[in-house]
This record gives C-alpha cells, structure tokens and sequence, in this order.
C-alpha cells in the first residue's frame, strides 16, 4: 500500500483523551490509516476522570463497529450488551401516557400513501386501533422479546433495525486494545502546556507533566467537558442552547437489575426532568437529568435513589453541563469530538451517535496540512446541521407535553425555535413528516414522539378518502395479524442473549 509522503501531509495525528470518544477515534482512525504512514498517539491520564455514564447507543453504532472489523458477539460478550430495539417514554405528554420510539417502520404505503396518513383519517373517522398494533418494534420490546431482522420484505421481521445498550467503559477498554493492537500509541500523562504556531495560530505541541513535548499535525480533542484544546488552547466559541433545553445537571448511579430485561431505553419524567433506565446483562444503568434551577441535588438525589429497582451499587454521581455545541468543532488543527465539541442531554441516545459521525466525517474529509481550511468547513457545515436537527426533536419531547407542574408548564409556553414550529406546524395541518437526506431521525421517530405526545393531524392525504372501506379494512387487519404472529414468533429477550443468537428450540 502506498505511503504518504507528499510535503504538507498529515503524518502525525495527537487524540487527546481516552474514553469512548478517544478510543472510538483510535480505533477508527487506525483501522483506516493503518500502513499509511500516519502515527497517532492517544494521551489519557488515569488522574482525569472520565464522564462514561452514556450507555444506550442507535443502530448506527452496527455499522461503525462493522467497519472497523468488531465481532457482534465479541462486542456482546465483553461490554455485557443488552439489545436495544428503541426508547421508551413515560408521563411525557400527560401523567400515565406511556410510548416507544421504536427503530422501526410503522405499517407499510397503502396504495402509494405514507401509512400515517391512512392511520390518521382513519383515526378521525372514528377508529381507535392504536399506531403501535402497526409496530413489530414496539410490541416487541413491550413484550421483552427480540430477535435480529429477516431479509423478507414481506415480513414484519425486516421492517425494524436495532442497538445496544451496554457498559460504555467496557466498551472504551475494548476499542483500546483494538486500538493499540493497529499500531495506536498510548500515553499517560497530563496536559500541563500547550504551544500554538506564531503564525497560524495552530497547536504545535503539548506539553505533560515531567516536561515531555508532543507534537501533532493534527489534533483530536477527547477531553470532555473541558475542551482543552478546542476551548482553551483556541477560545472557540460556543452556542449555547441552555433556552430550550434548561437541564443542567444530573445524577447517575448503577443498581442491582430487579425488574425484567427489555430490549429498550426508558426515560421517565419527573416533576422537574426526566429518569433513565437502562438494562444491561450484569446491573442496570440509572440517572436523573434535572434543572438545578427548579431541583435542589438533594432533592433531585432522592427522586432518582427512591426510584431505583434494586440496591445501588455505587454513591451517585453528579455531573454538570450545558447545552450547546461549539461555533466551531473544526478550528485550524484540532478536531474537537465527543462532549468538547457539544453536549446534546442523552434523551435519544445520540451522544455516542454525535461522537461516530465526527469521526466518519473526519475520516471522509481527512486532510492534508493545505486543505485543511477547506475541510474544516465543510466539516462544520455537517456537523452544525445534524447538531440543530437533533436539538429540534430534544425540544419536541419537552415542548409537546400536558403536565402541570412549573417547570412542564414554561417548556411548554417558551418560544420555540423556527424550524420545529415549521415541522409541527406541517403535521398538524397536512400529516407531513420531515423527511431528510441527511439527519438521524427519519420520519418513523417523528411520527412516534408526535404522536406518543399526543399531537395528532388535522388534515391528511386526500387520496385517503378515495380508498375502498372494505379492502382497506381486510388491509390494516392484516397488518395487526402479522405483527401479532412475528412477536408471538419471537424469543425472550435474555434467553436470545444466553444463547448468543443461536436458534432455541421451544423458545417463544
């Protein structure tokens, strides 16, 4: 394979900060460049502690694992990996509702018409059959049962995809040995100096504690939080978002699993934001995300140890943040990805979701020292894009709600931003979805949350209306028939798990 060699290359690459977002970028980045000629060196300190409470991913994370050559059971069996078919979400819209954003389709076109439309015509008319009896996701993780998707079209089974939930620091010790096995450096040490270029203002080196100097061409900055580099070395700005998504800080606490193993995230609400849940193979992760404006930490600590499942088994944590993103997650030389880039709340898993498309976007736009400028703005572009269209469906979750404590009630009357009052706007009054060629969240998750939130359509398709009554209603019928077969077919979620994918006989 060829080398780099050209004059103004890359040929050193310095990730500053381990975890999963500096393993993950390792691995990546040394599967990819591997033979090369490009070093990369990872810098982590074992005195700096690491967030590593995100452990619910999306189905993307499949593909970024597959890339890289990770076995599916090998990933399973070492950072002890539930499945994970979508999330679960209950009391956001008004106390007692409960919903599941599935990843998956719901029904199938009817004659060349979305099956929401049909759905919501249908439903105006007077039929009460709920949305997720369309669903093989939803009634599937309700039923805590999973098994992987068919490659049958006409089966229920091919219309969903899947994730996981697992330990992320096991996830993070897994990639580094994957890592260091393609070649990656690692150092400990600490950070105590950075040295910026005279001239362009670029990071040239750092500097650790007992003087040793490293230095890079191009820098990834994993410090979390701080943003080390990206923030403190370059004063990149950030936008701050903290208007619309006010939760700004958090608890997080493991426990003894007590309750059965779905293969979904739950997230509760709370009289002043919201509970996670999730489940893995050896405990079952918890936190309560809270605005410390309207919730004390003692106040928010017993809310979330009072509505733990079984025994704790570690003293809370508590985290602080704000919402937002950095003006720049590109700036000259450094690549900021994971939380020093921008930290969305993990209500719909994208944190490790944001941190996978930093580094395929890095990857796909990986420079050379004289493009770089060029690069790193087409690099903000994406990434700005897919930070605002997340942030609009976060905002819908808290805007769309029927709950009459103070914090629900001024989520629910603040100003909105532009674009999600198009988008709800659309759907109320003509059943439209936003449907993008880029983003994470097609229509399916939009239809769930709008609907699970009780935001229906007024208006539809008028093609519905001409549809023949009677065909259509052997139609739907058959649909609830073959989602009801597929789950009454599918195995137990945990006894899937136990027996690795492998058929099982009499297993229902």
């Amino acid at each position: 394979m060829d080398t780099i060699e050209d004059q103004g290359s890359i040929k050193r690459v310095v990730i500053l900060g381990g975890g999963t977002a500096g393993w993950m970028t390792a691995a990546a980045l040394s599967h990819r460049l591997g033979g090369r000629g490009v070093e990369i060196e990872l810098i982590e300190s074992d005195a700096i502690g690491i967030v590593g409470v995100g452990e619910a991913t999306l189905p993307h994370i499949r593909a970024f694992n597959a890339a890289m050559g990770i076995d599916e059971q090998a990933l399973i069996d070492r950072t002890q990996a539930t499945f994970k078919l979508g999330i679960q979400f209950i009391d956001w819209g008004r106390p007692g509702d409960a919903y599941i954003h599935p990843f998956g389709a719901y029904g199938e076109p009817v004659e060349g018409i979305d099956f929401h439309q049909v759905w919501a015509a249908r439903r105006a008319g007077g039929d009460v059959t709920p949305l997720d009896d369309y669903s093989y996701p939803v009634r599937a993780a309700e039923a805590c049962r999973f098994q992987r998707p068919t490659s049958d079209a006409g089966s229920p089974l091919s219309t969903f995809s899947y994730a996981f939930q697992f330990d992320a620091s096991l996830y993070a010790a897994f990639l580094r040995e994957v890592s260091c096995g393609r070649g990656v450096v690692r150092t400990e040490g600490k950070v105590v100096e950075h040295h910026l270029d005279a001239e362009t203002g670029h990071v040239a080196a750092l500097t650790l504690e007992g003087g040793r100097r490293i230095e890079g061409d191009l820098f990834v900055d994993c410090s979390g939080f701080r943003g080390r580099l990206i923030a403190q070395a370059l004063d990149t700005g950030f936008e701050d978002w903290s208007h619309w998504l006010p939760c700004d800080s958090a608890f997080a606490v493991p426990c003894q699993t007590a309750a059965p193993v779905g293969p979904y995230t739950r997230a509760t609400a709370r009289q002043a934001g919201w509970q996670w849940r999730i489940p893995l193979q050896h405990r079952t992760g918890n936190g309560l995300v809270f605005p410390s404006a309207y919730l004390s930490d003692e106040a928010a600590q017993r809310t979330l140890m009072s509505n733990l499942e079984g025994p704790a088994l570690a003293e809370p944590r508590r985290l602080s943040f704000r919402t937002g993103r950095r003006s720049r997650l590109w700036d000259r030389n450094v690549v900021a990805i994971g939380l020093s880039g921008g930290f969305l709340e993990p209500l719909e898993s994208t944190s490790i979701y944001l941190i996978q498309l930093g580094i395929t976007t890095l990857l796909d736009l990986f420079p050379d020292q004289a493009g770089m400028t060029d690069d790193a703005r087409e690099y903000n572009a994406i990434m700005a894009l897919e930070f605002d269209r997340i942030r609009d469906f976060l905002v819908l979750h808290y805007v769309a709600n029927q709950r009459d404590e103070p914090f629900w009630r001024e989520m629910r009357e603040m100003a909105w931003p532009d674009s999600l009052s198009a988008k709800v706007g659309a759907f109320v009054s003509r059943g439209l979805l936003p449907d993008y060629d880029v983003g994470v969240f097609h229509p399916p998750s939009w239809l769930a949350v709008l609907i699970g939130q009780n935001i229906v359509p007024q208006g539809w398709d008028p093609r519905v209306d001409r549809l023949d009554a009677g065909r259509l209603s052997a139609k739907l019928g058959g649909l609830r028939d073959a989602v009801r077969d597929a789950v009454d077919g599918t195995p137990d979620h945990m006894s899937f798990i136990r027996a690795k994918g492998r058929p099982m006989r009499g297993a229902v």
